[in-house]
């Protein structure tokens, strides 16, 4: 039997859509020294990949030496997301991902769904998105505001593509494109197909180990859709 056409693509968002080049780690280094009076190099301490309710508290762990407790993990999204927007717009290492507009112009110009399926907080994802002018092509997503994992969060955007299309897209119909193993688990835990790039800190090969069932250099060449 063939598989099902594609009718929605979900898309993750750093070393897939875009890097802001560190954008994200500059935002989280200023809210620890804001609220604790030490910064910390989030890359240091996570993993790519990770939620964002993770990234804080892996933060958190180095500041205080110990398991940080709900309010202190809500003030230091809190105050992330605070320092996120200066942080990326300053960056100078922002950039969107090769092939990736034309590639989003595309697909909606052939009438498919297109939503995030994201590790970023829902606020944090927008903020990224904005100075690319991308959110504009994402009618909806899965959030790291949804979940505390990659599978469950995977499986609200799946939802959300169902309510959007008016039950139209079923998750057979969906696939999703990510650029770590992180994704393409959580992608096939939700019981979809993913297409791995290798433009984020995995090489092909790792991401090809990884079980994806497409793996690409860029989204300019052989993209499923």
């Amino acid at each position: 039997m063939s598989d099902p056409a594609i009718e929605a693509v979900l898309f993750d968002i750093d070393g897939t859509l875009i890097t802001t080049g560190g954008a994200g780690a500059t935002a989280w280094r200023r809210a620890f020294e804001e609220l604790h009076g030490v910064g910390v190099d989030i890359r240091e301490v996570t993993e790519s990949g990770q939620v964002d309710t993770e990234v804080g508290a892996a933060g958190l762990r180095r500041v205080l030496g110990r398991e940080p407790d709900p309010h202190e993990l809500a003030a230091a999204m809190g105050c992330y997301l605070k320092h996120l927007p200066e942080a990326v717009a300053e960056s100078d290492g922002y950039r969107v991902m090769p092939g990736i507009e034309p590639l989003l112009d595309r697909l909606v110009d052939s009438g498919h769904l297109l939503g995030l399926t994201t590790g970023n907080v829902e606020a944090a994802a927008h903020i990224k998105l904005s100075r690319g002018r991308l959110n504009r092509f994402f009618a909806f997503g899965g959030y790291g505001s949804d979940a505390t994992d990659r599978v469950s969060l995977t499986r609200q955007a799946l939802e959300r593509a169902a309510v959007v299309s008016g039950g139209a897209v079923r998750p057979e119909e969906c696939i999703a494109v990510g650029d770590t193993p992180r994704d393409v688990e959580a992608a096939h835990g939700a019981g979809i197909r993913v297409a791995a790039v290798a433009t984020g800190n995995f090489p092909a090969e790792k991401l090809r180990a990884s079980g994806a069932d497409w793996v690409l250099e860029t989204v300019e060449e052989g993209f499923p859709v």
